[in-house]
């Protein structure tokens, strides 16, 4: 199978990026510094080159209802230009995929979903809602698609900037709802107000055949707020002490959204709340929620320099394995290492001492509340 190249591609080289294969696709890893990258977007801002991921129109007269079908979270309630952050689960409740939701009209919803698990979750909507004998089609859309993102503190003021004279102002939308602007130069793009870094950021969905020039006019807008081309590294980071979960580290199809601690995004409607219909692992999920998780997804902290990384052991006082590691690196932010593990139920309580085994030696590590870092509202 040949390797994907972004839009942008040819671009990121003539930039000097470090090239890296992520999910069948050529990605930056890292233009100058990871540090240098992560910093700017704490403080400043950063541009990604985020067109790896998979975009999947959903539309006909069923497609709110065969997306409730479909995925753990009640579709059918989002109102226009609102975007939701779910996941589609097996029907023994394990994770196939976390996905972003936008809906764009009544009979109209794109799906973003992460690249490596794009074509599956293309192919299983289909067979969802075709099961369900509801009227929805699905088109991945991916290859026409450039998605560009803008994060950090500065995010708003640069993409105000790159509208057109007298567009919607971009900065009046709130945290995960959308709009269709026009920016400079006639371009029409999808822009949401969501992102994957812990700061504020808007997320720009344009044609492909325009990505290079939306990209260039993002640098020239941004140069003067401190803005700078990030990788893939510094998104790490950044989701990392943001306590953000990675499909293929913290989700995976042995865990389900409790253990992960985002039981809250499935909707049951029950309780008094709205009604819904089946879905797909509904009945695994209700029987997860009851039963509580045997595992627990936590956040660790640790004093000293060396970090844990992804499937090191987590280790108790008598140096027994009682849980995995499934993201750590040093914090560029906190200035010590941090990372998430899956722990036991009773080794979950922020203030527990555990160890992990880096590289033969038992490093002591905290376990502490997620996420690790919260931007100033």
């Amino acid at each position: 199978m040949s390797t994907l190249e972004s839009p942008l591609y040819r671009l990121h080289v003539e930039l000097g990026a470090s090239m890296t294969e992520f999910a069948g696709w050529q990605m930056p890893l890292r233009y100058e510094s990871d540090v240098v990258e992560h910093t700017a977007v704490r403080n400043a801002a950063g541009l990604f080159d985020l067109s790896h991921m998979g975009e999947l129109m959903v539309r006909g007269e069923d497609a709110a209802a065969a997306l409730d079908y479909a995925l753990v979270g009640h579709m059918s309630r989002m109102g226009l230009w609102r975007a939701k952050y779910t996941m589609m689960c097996s029907d023994d409740g394990g994770v196939i995929d976390d996905l972003v939701v936008y809906r764009r009209d009544w009979d109209h919803f794109m799906v973003v979903a992460n690249a490596a698990n794009r074509e599956k979750v293309a192919a299983e909507l289909t067979r969802r809602f075709a099961a369900a004998g509801l009227d929805a089609t699905v088109e991945d859309e991916t290859a026409a698609i450039a998605l560009i993102a803008v994060q950090g503190p500065a995010s708003a003021e640069i993409v105000a900037s790159m509208c057109e004279l007298g567009a919607d102002d971009i900065r009046t939308i709130k945290y995960y709802t959308a709009a269709n602007i026009l920016l400079e130069g006639g371009i029409h793009a999808f822009v949401a107000r969501t992102g994957y870094t812990g700061e504020d950021g808007f997320e720009l969905f344009v044609s492909a055949v325009e990505a290079r020039e939306v990209w260039e006019l993002a640098a020239r807008h941004g140069e003067g707020a401190g803005l700078i081309p990030c990788g893939l590294a510094s998104r790490d980071s950044l989701r990392l002490e943001a306590g953000m979960p990675l499909y293929g580290h913290e989700l995976s199809h042995d865990t389900t959204p409790f253990e992960a601690g985002l039981g809250r995004i499935v909707s049951f409607g029950v309780d008094g709340g709205p009604k819904r219909g089946d879905f797909v692992g509904r009945v695994a999920l209700a029987r997860a929620k009851d039963e509580g998780p045997a595992k627990v997804l936590v956040g660790l902290a640790g004093d000293g320099r060396r970090a844990a990384r992804t499937g090191y052991a987590v280790t108790d006082h008598e140096d027994r394995q009682v849980g995995v590691v499934t993201s750590g690196m040093p914090s560029p932010t906190l200035g010590r290492p941090i990372a998430m593990a899956y722990v036991p139920p009773q080794l979950a309580e922020p203030g527990t001492d555990v160890g992990v085994d880096v590289r033969g030696r038992r490093e002591h590590m905290r376990v502490v509340a997620l996420p690790f870092y919260k931007r100033d509202a």
